[in-house]
Protein backbone atom coordinates (compact mmCIF):
# COMPACT_ATOMS: atom_id res chain seq x y z
CA UNK A 1 0.00 0.00 0.00
CA UNK A 2 1.18 4.01 0.19
CA UNK A 3 1.85 5.72 2.67
CA UNK A 4 3.42 9.34 3.18
CA UNK A 5 5.69 10.20 6.16
CA UNK A 6 7.57 13.00 7.57
CA UNK A 7 11.55 12.50 6.51
CA UNK A 8 13.31 14.06 9.17
CA UNK A 9 16.61 14.22 6.39
CA UNK A 10 14.76 17.30 4.32
CA UNK A 11 13.00 20.75 5.52
CA UNK A 12 10.12 22.09 5.45
CA UNK A 13 7.07 20.59 2.97
CA UNK A 14 9.76 18.84 1.20
CA UNK A 15 10.04 16.04 3.94
CA UNK A 16 6.83 14.59 2.64
CA UNK A 17 7.96 11.42 1.10
CA UNK A 18 5.44 8.90 -0.35
CA UNK A 19 6.42 4.92 0.40
CA UNK A 20 5.07 1.96 -0.64
CA UNK A 21 4.77 -0.46 2.05
CA UNK A 22 3.55 -4.03 2.66
CA UNK A 23 -0.53 -3.48 3.79
CA UNK A 24 -0.80 -4.08 7.54
CA UNK A 25 -2.65 -7.45 9.14
CA UNK A 26 -3.78 -9.42 12.13
CA UNK A 27 -6.54 -7.57 13.63
CA UNK A 28 -6.71 -8.66 17.36
CA UNK A 29 -9.55 -8.52 19.50
CA UNK A 30 -11.23 -4.86 19.87
CA UNK A 31 -10.10 -3.86 16.58
CA UNK A 32 -10.72 -3.04 13.15
CA UNK A 33 -9.16 -2.78 10.23
CA UNK A 34 -10.34 0.15 7.57
CA UNK A 35 -9.36 1.24 4.15
CA UNK A 36 -8.95 5.03 3.92
CA UNK A 37 -10.41 6.77 1.40
CA UNK A 38 -9.65 10.44 1.97
CA UNK A 39 -8.42 12.82 4.70
CA UNK A 40 -8.27 16.89 5.23
CA UNK A 41 -6.33 19.28 5.43
CA UNK A 42 -6.08 21.26 9.00
CA UNK A 43 -3.71 24.23 9.87
CA UNK A 44 -2.31 21.49 12.91
CA UNK A 45 -1.47 19.51 10.19
CA UNK A 46 0.59 21.83 8.15
CA UNK A 47 1.98 22.81 10.99
CA UNK A 48 3.83 19.17 11.87
CA UNK A 49 4.21 18.71 8.04
CA UNK A 50 6.12 22.11 7.88
CA UNK A 51 7.90 21.16 11.07
CA UNK A 52 6.31 23.61 13.29
CA UNK A 53 5.21 20.95 15.69
CA UNK A 54 8.14 19.01 15.80
CA UNK A 55 7.36 15.19 15.51
CA UNK A 56 9.60 11.86 15.21
CA UNK A 57 11.00 11.15 11.73
CA UNK A 58 9.48 8.50 10.05
CA UNK A 59 5.74 9.86 11.43
CA UNK A 60 2.62 8.99 9.66
CA UNK A 61 0.78 13.02 9.16
CA UNK A 62 -2.75 13.73 9.07
CA UNK A 63 -5.13 13.69 11.85
CA UNK A 64 -8.51 12.89 10.04
CA UNK A 65 -9.30 10.06 8.07
CA UNK A 66 -12.42 8.05 6.82
CA UNK A 67 -12.83 4.91 4.54
CA UNK A 68 -14.73 1.14 4.81
CA UNK A 69 -13.92 -1.16 7.65
CA UNK A 70 -13.24 -4.47 5.85
CA UNK A 71 -12.35 -6.21 8.98
CA UNK A 72 -13.89 -6.94 12.26
CA UNK A 73 -11.71 -8.14 15.87
CA UNK A 74 -13.40 -10.45 18.23
CA UNK A 75 -15.36 -8.61 20.32
CA UNK A 76 -16.16 -5.51 18.54
CA UNK A 77 -19.77 -4.94 18.05
CA UNK A 78 -19.84 -1.26 17.16
CA UNK A 79 -18.69 -1.73 13.76
CA UNK A 80 -19.49 -4.52 10.80
CA UNK A 81 -17.81 -4.95 7.77
CA UNK A 82 -18.66 -2.29 5.10
CA UNK A 83 -19.52 0.56 7.55
CA UNK A 84 -18.35 3.96 6.58
CA UNK A 85 -16.16 5.48 9.25
CA UNK A 86 -14.31 8.39 10.37
CA UNK A 87 -11.75 8.94 12.48
CA UNK A 88 -11.42 10.66 15.97
CA UNK A 89 -8.76 13.39 16.88
CA UNK A 90 -8.22 12.19 20.79
CA UNK A 91 -8.83 8.80 20.04
CA UNK A 92 -8.37 8.02 23.76
CA UNK A 93 -10.87 10.92 25.13
CA UNK A 94 -13.88 8.92 24.90
CA UNK A 95 -16.82 10.79 26.80
CA UNK A 96 -16.68 13.62 29.85
CA UNK A 97 -14.90 16.52 30.52
CA UNK A 98 -11.34 16.74 28.72
CA UNK A 99 -9.01 14.42 29.45
CA UNK A 100 -5.50 15.94 27.59
CA UNK A 101 -3.77 19.00 26.93
CA UNK A 102 -1.21 18.06 24.62
CA UNK A 103 -1.11 16.17 21.08
CA UNK A 104 1.01 13.38 22.44
CA UNK A 105 -1.83 11.01 21.10
CA UNK A 106 -2.98 12.87 18.16
CA UNK A 107 -2.90 10.54 14.96
CA UNK A 108 -0.36 12.68 12.66
CA UNK A 109 1.41 14.33 15.53
CA UNK A 110 2.23 12.07 18.71
CA UNK A 111 1.24 8.46 17.12
CA UNK A 112 0.70 8.00 12.94
CA UNK A 113 -2.07 9.32 11.14
CA UNK A 114 -4.01 8.34 8.25
CA UNK A 115 -1.84 9.72 5.41
CA UNK A 116 -2.16 5.73 4.33
CA UNK A 117 -4.29 3.59 2.13
CA UNK A 118 -5.34 1.22 5.33
CA UNK A 119 -5.01 0.98 9.55
CA UNK A 120 -5.80 -1.64 12.18
CA UNK A 121 -6.86 0.66 15.18
CA UNK A 122 -8.92 -0.09 18.44
CA UNK A 123 -12.55 0.28 17.16
CA UNK A 124 -13.09 3.56 19.37
CA UNK A 125 -10.70 5.05 17.31
CA UNK A 126 -13.58 5.71 15.21
CA UNK A 127 -16.98 6.60 14.65
CA UNK A 128 -20.01 5.96 12.25
CA UNK A 129 -19.93 8.64 9.34
CA UNK A 130 -22.78 10.29 7.88
CA UNK A 131 -25.51 8.22 6.28
CA UNK A 132 -25.11 9.06 2.25
CA UNK A 133 -21.44 10.92 2.75
CA UNK A 134 -18.84 10.36 0.61
CA UNK A 135 -15.51 9.77 2.25
CA UNK A 136 -14.24 13.15 0.93
CA UNK A 137 -17.08 14.95 3.07
CA UNK A 138 -16.59 12.83 6.20
CA UNK A 139 -13.11 13.71 6.39
CA UNK A 140 -13.60 17.27 7.25
CA UNK A 141 -15.47 15.94 10.51
CA UNK A 142 -12.80 14.70 12.25
CA UNK A 143 -10.75 18.14 13.54
CA UNK A 144 -13.19 21.10 11.93
CA UNK A 145 -16.44 19.95 11.73
CA UNK A 146 -16.04 18.88 15.61
CA UNK A 147 -13.93 21.63 16.56
CA UNK A 148 -17.35 24.35 15.73
CA UNK A 149 -19.81 21.85 17.02
CA UNK A 150 -17.92 22.01 20.12
CA UNK A 151 -17.56 25.49 20.11
CA UNK A 152 -20.86 26.73 19.35
CA UNK A 153 -22.99 23.92 20.80
CA UNK A 154 -21.30 22.34 23.34
CA UNK A 155 -19.72 25.43 24.92
CA UNK A 156 -21.90 27.96 23.57
CA UNK A 157 -25.17 26.88 24.17
CA UNK A 158 -26.48 27.79 20.59
CA UNK A 159 -29.90 28.45 20.43
CA UNK A 160 -31.96 30.01 17.99
CA UNK A 161 -31.75 33.67 17.67
CA UNK A 162 -28.47 34.14 18.80
CA UNK A 163 -25.80 36.70 17.41
CA UNK A 164 -22.39 34.58 16.12
CA UNK A 165 -19.15 35.96 14.56
CA UNK A 166 -17.25 34.13 12.54
CA UNK A 167 -13.36 34.68 11.79
CA UNK A 168 -12.18 33.71 8.56
CA UNK A 169 -13.46 31.30 5.92
CA UNK A 170 -11.60 28.48 6.98
CA UNK A 171 -12.44 25.13 7.53
CA UNK A 172 -14.01 25.56 10.97
CA UNK A 173 -15.65 28.67 10.20
CA UNK A 174 -17.46 28.08 7.26
CA UNK A 175 -18.43 24.76 9.48
CA UNK A 176 -19.23 27.07 12.18
CA UNK A 177 -21.65 29.01 9.48
CA UNK A 178 -23.63 26.35 8.45
CA UNK A 179 -24.32 25.19 11.88
CA UNK A 180 -25.24 28.11 13.28
CA UNK A 181 -27.56 29.14 10.59
CA UNK A 182 -29.23 25.40 10.57
CA UNK A 183 -29.83 26.68 14.15
CA UNK A 184 -31.44 29.27 13.57
CA UNK A 185 -28.64 31.83 14.79
CA UNK A 186 -28.05 35.43 13.39
CA UNK A 187 -24.07 35.52 11.87
CA UNK A 188 -21.50 37.81 10.71
CA UNK A 189 -18.49 37.05 9.24
CA UNK A 190 -14.29 38.56 8.41
CA UNK A 191 -12.64 38.05 5.75
CA UNK A 192 -9.47 39.89 3.90
CA UNK A 193 -11.49 38.88 0.37
CA UNK A 194 -14.89 40.39 -1.00
CA UNK A 195 -14.75 37.40 -2.89
CA UNK A 196 -15.08 35.29 0.26
CA UNK A 197 -17.67 37.30 1.43
CA UNK A 198 -19.47 36.92 -1.56
CA UNK A 199 -19.64 33.08 -1.25
CA UNK A 200 -20.31 33.70 2.77
CA UNK A 201 -23.23 35.31 1.81
CA UNK A 202 -24.23 32.91 -0.51
CA UNK A 203 -24.20 30.25 2.46
CA UNK A 204 -26.47 32.47 4.48
CA UNK A 205 -24.01 35.08 6.43
CA UNK A 206 -26.10 37.62 7.62
CA UNK A 207 -23.17 40.24 7.60
CA UNK A 208 -19.96 40.44 6.30
CA UNK A 209 -16.79 42.76 7.02
CA UNK A 210 -13.41 43.06 5.25
CA UNK A 211 -10.77 42.96 8.01
CA UNK A 212 -8.35 44.37 5.50
CA UNK A 213 -10.55 47.85 4.75
CA UNK A 214 -12.08 47.88 7.74
CA UNK A 215 -9.38 47.51 10.70
CA UNK A 216 -11.86 48.38 13.60
CA UNK A 217 -14.11 45.21 12.59
CA UNK A 218 -14.92 44.72 15.99
CA UNK A 219 -16.95 47.90 16.34
CA UNK A 220 -18.17 47.25 13.05
CA UNK A 221 -19.86 43.95 14.59
CA UNK A 222 -20.75 45.66 17.03
CA UNK A 223 -22.95 48.31 15.50
CA UNK A 224 -24.49 45.57 13.35
CA UNK A 225 -25.83 44.58 16.39
CA UNK A 226 -27.08 48.12 17.73
CA UNK A 227 -24.18 48.60 20.03
CA UNK A 228 -24.85 45.81 21.65
CA UNK A 229 -22.24 42.91 20.51
CA UNK A 230 -22.59 39.42 19.35
CA UNK A 231 -23.39 36.45 21.87
CA UNK A 232 -20.77 34.02 20.75
CA UNK A 233 -17.58 34.86 18.64
CA UNK A 234 -15.41 31.76 17.54
CA UNK A 235 -12.15 33.16 18.00
CA UNK A 236 -9.53 31.51 15.99
CA UNK A 237 -6.89 34.33 15.38
CA UNK A 238 -5.54 34.56 19.03
CA UNK A 239 -3.66 37.33 20.13
CA UNK A 240 -3.71 39.96 16.98
CA UNK A 241 -7.69 39.23 16.68
CA UNK A 242 -8.29 38.72 20.59
CA UNK A 243 -8.94 42.41 21.46
CA UNK A 244 -11.61 42.89 18.26
CA UNK A 245 -13.52 39.97 19.28
CA UNK A 246 -13.88 41.01 22.60
CA UNK A 247 -14.99 44.63 21.33
CA UNK A 248 -17.60 42.81 18.79
CA UNK A 249 -18.69 40.51 22.02
CA UNK A 250 -21.70 41.78 24.11
CA UNK A 251 -21.48 42.20 27.89
CA UNK A 252 -21.63 38.29 29.33
CA UNK A 253 -20.65 36.96 25.98
CA UNK A 254 -18.69 34.20 25.01
CA UNK A 255 -15.88 33.67 22.86
CA UNK A 256 -14.69 30.01 22.38
CA UNK A 257 -10.57 30.30 21.59
CA UNK A 258 -9.95 27.32 18.87
CA UNK A 259 -7.21 28.84 17.24
CA UNK A 260 -3.97 30.84 17.16
CA UNK A 261 -3.46 31.17 14.13
CA UNK A 262 -1.40 34.99 14.59
CA UNK A 263 0.74 33.49 17.07
CA UNK A 264 0.89 32.28 20.81
CA UNK A 265 1.89 35.35 22.72
CA UNK A 266 0.12 39.66 22.82
CA UNK A 267 -1.54 41.60 24.64
CA UNK A 268 -5.33 41.29 25.46
CA UNK A 269 -7.22 43.82 27.23
CA UNK A 270 -8.51 41.66 30.37
CA UNK A 271 -10.33 45.08 31.99
CA UNK A 272 -12.64 45.36 28.92
CA UNK A 273 -13.12 41.65 28.48
CA UNK A 274 -13.64 41.58 33.01
CA UNK A 275 -16.09 44.55 32.30
CA UNK A 276 -18.18 43.28 29.98
CA UNK A 277 -17.98 39.99 31.36
CA UNK A 278 -17.41 38.08 28.62
CA UNK A 279 -16.44 34.20 29.46
CA UNK A 280 -13.56 33.24 27.67
CA UNK A 281 -13.04 29.36 26.62
CA UNK A 282 -10.12 28.02 24.95
CA UNK A 283 -10.58 24.61 23.51
CA UNK A 284 -9.09 21.40 21.14
CA UNK A 285 -11.77 20.01 19.08
CA UNK A 286 -14.04 17.26 21.23
CA UNK A 287 -14.37 13.77 21.99
CA UNK A 288 -15.61 10.50 20.75
CA UNK A 289 -19.14 11.20 21.91
CA UNK A 290 -19.28 14.93 21.17
CA UNK A 291 -18.21 13.51 17.26
CA UNK A 292 -21.32 10.94 17.35
CA UNK A 293 -23.52 13.39 18.47
CA UNK A 294 -22.20 15.84 15.90
CA UNK A 295 -22.71 13.02 13.24
CA UNK A 296 -26.29 12.56 14.66
CA UNK A 297 -26.95 16.15 13.64
CA UNK A 298 -25.68 16.30 10.29
CA UNK A 299 -27.95 13.56 8.95
CA UNK A 300 -30.89 15.33 10.71
CA UNK A 301 -30.05 19.06 9.38
CA UNK A 302 -28.63 18.07 6.17
CA UNK A 303 -25.46 20.14 6.45
CA UNK A 304 -22.97 18.98 3.78
CA UNK A 305 -19.26 20.32 4.27
CA UNK A 306 -17.56 22.91 1.68
CA UNK A 307 -14.90 21.08 -0.07
CA UNK A 308 -12.99 23.28 -2.05
CA UNK A 309 -10.05 20.99 -3.83
CA UNK A 310 -9.07 17.82 -3.68
CA UNK A 311 -5.74 16.44 -4.23
CA UNK A 312 -4.81 12.57 -4.38
CA UNK A 313 -2.28 11.36 -1.52
CA UNK A 314 1.12 11.83 -3.98
CA UNK A 315 0.78 15.55 -4.23
CA UNK A 316 -0.18 16.46 -0.56
CA UNK A 317 2.83 18.90 -0.28
CA UNK A 318 0.80 20.61 -3.15
CA UNK A 319 -2.10 20.64 -0.62
CA UNK A 320 -0.22 22.12 2.38
CA UNK A 321 1.18 24.56 -0.37
CA UNK A 322 -2.44 25.74 -1.63
CA UNK A 323 -3.49 25.87 2.33
CA UNK A 324 -0.76 27.97 2.76
CA UNK A 325 -1.93 30.46 -0.19
CA UNK A 326 -4.95 30.99 1.91
CA UNK A 327 -6.94 31.32 -1.44
CA UNK A 328 -9.69 28.25 0.00
CA UNK A 329 -12.43 28.64 0.84
CA UNK A 330 -13.72 26.01 3.28
CA UNK A 331 -11.86 22.46 3.05
CA UNK A 332 -8.82 21.16 1.15
CA UNK A 333 -9.26 17.41 1.06
CA UNK A 334 -6.76 14.31 0.24
CA UNK A 335 -8.64 11.25 -1.77
CA UNK A 336 -7.28 8.43 -2.16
Amino acid sequence: MKQMIIDGGNEGLDRLTLKDVNEPGGVGPGQIKVRIHASSLNFHDYSVAKGVIPTEAGRIPLSDGAGVVVEVGEGVTVFSEGDHVVSGFFPDWQRGAPTIGDFSRTPGDGIDGYARESVITPASYFTKAPEGWSHEESATITTAGLTAWRALIVEGGLKAGDTVLLLGTGGVSIYALQIAKAMGAIVAITSSSDEKLEKAKALGADFTVNYKTDPDWGKAVSNWTGGHGVDHVVEVGGPATLAQSIKACRVGGSIVLIGVLTGIDGNIPTATMMRKQIRLTGIIVGSHEEQTDFVKALESTGIKPVIDTQFPLERLADAFRFEESGKHFGKICITF
